[in-house]
């Protein structure tokens, strides 16, 4: 007598196993539907569970792995910071339950190799940063493990050829790669300093790239939508919203260095493989590499590291000292990252120049108010602001 299998089991071979859409009695059931939503719910649910048990461990070894309360800070009481590595095993359950529902083997299954750099960049990644979890690496170290991260997937063939359908020198794919792959990793590592920040943007990112992948179009302007590719930006994006029910303000898990750098790292890999998806990219994470950009450009400016913080340069931290709450900044960022996401993936190539320079101009606008407000409350001897 046949054991009976678990009824996840069966889905996935039923799911392996039909050539084409599902028919139950009447109803009929797009397997490629059914295919998205399963991936979603496993990277979901992995998620709220792996990240508690993630914290839990990280409460229990201690030290700098739990992020107490300091003077001056919006935080009340020790949080555990290793949520992040949750959010890896819940990306990677959703990426192995993928493989046998999906054809990956054309062009010479070239997307297998990228696969395998991703996940091996992100295993070499993920020591660096609990050491840094744990210990607080400085920069520069960071910055050297970064790149060799970054090299990994890059030597697999994850490599930038064209943004907004012009061609790169082959000469210069490898280091314009690796450039945005530890830019993305920068990005997302230094907006991770609120409740919720990190992981929300990285799932409105995840998203996008997910529907730039289903509306993917070949010369000509037929559809081609890449359905193995858009699983990837899926799976990250079940993983951040299982994250997300822990770590929205008032949060209960921090992400940690494992997490933010992760998400930049898998939302840079993810945004080049099957077809370089950079503008969308840069238009809908517009927000972090341009704040990020002009940080790192005012403490150069000043003569300063750009890895030092403590300066109250980004943008969060300017809405924070003039008097806006958590929730409202979160709000805020979310409403632009979506709003430019939507765009993205409305705009078509020289469109999307005009998008992110619009975007430039809101934040530029935005920086140009809070400065106004900021010397007028300074004028006036109110509002003594607050530090994250």
């Amino acid at each position: 007598m046949m054991p009976i299998l678990p009824l996840p089991m069966q889905i996935l071979l039923i799911l392996g196993a039909a050539a084409g859409d599902i028919h139950i009695g009447n109803l009929t059931i797009s397997k490629i539907a059914l295919q998205m939503f399963l991936i979603f719910a496993v990277a979901c649910c992995g998620a709220l569970v792996a990240v508690p048990l993630a914290a839990a461990v990280g409460g229990a070894v201690g030290g700098a792995l739990v992020d107490r309360p300091r003077p001056g800070e919006i935080q009340r009481r020790p949080i555990a910071r290793t949520g992040g590595y949750g959010i890896v095993v819940a990306f990677f359950l959703a990426l192995v339950v993928s493989l046998p529902l999906t054809d990956r083997s054309y062009d010479n299954y070239r997307e297998y190799a990228a696969l395998a750099g991703l996940a091996l960049g992100a295993a070499l990644l993920l020591p660096f940063a609990a050491w840094d979890d744990a210990r607080r690496l400085p920069p520069m170290p960071q910055l050297v493990a970064q790149i060799v991260c970054a090299l990994v997937p890059v030597l697999y063939g994850v490599r930038i050829d064209r943004i907004a359908n012009t061609d790169i020198p082959a000469w210069l794919t490898a280091p314009c790669s690796v450039i945005w792959i530890v830019g993305m990793i920068n990005a997302l590592n230094w907006l991770d300093t609120m409740d919720g920040l990190a992981g929300g943007v990285s799932l409105i990112g995840a998203f996008v790239l997910f529907g730039a992948s289903i509306v993917q179009r070949v010369p000509g302007g037929r559809l081609d939508p890449q359905n193995s590719i858009a699983l990837l930006g899926l799976a990250l994006a079940g993983a951040c919203v299982g994250f997300l029910a822990y770590n929205l303000p008032p949060a209960r898990i921090f992400m940690g260095t494992s997490g933010s750098m992760f998400l930049g790292y898998a939302l840079g890999v993810i945004s080049i493989i099957g077809g370089a998806k950079i503008a969308t990219a840069i238009l809908v994470l517009g927000l972090p590499i341009l704040d990020t950009a002009l940080v790192i450009l005012q403490r150069l400016l000043g003569r300063r590291s750009p890895f030092q913080g403590g300066d109250g340069a980004h943008l969060v931290h300017r809405l924070v000292a003039v008097g806006y709450s958590v929730r409202q900044i979160v709000a805020l960022v979310y409403t632009l990252t979506a709003l430019f996401g939507i765009l993205s993936l409305s705009l078509v190539r020289e469109q999307k120049i005009i998008g992110f320079l619009l975007l430039a101009a809101i934040m530029g606008g935005l920086l140009f108010a809070l400065r106004r407000r900021a010397i007028r409350q300074g004028a006036g001897g109110g509002g003594t602001g607050s530090r994250i």
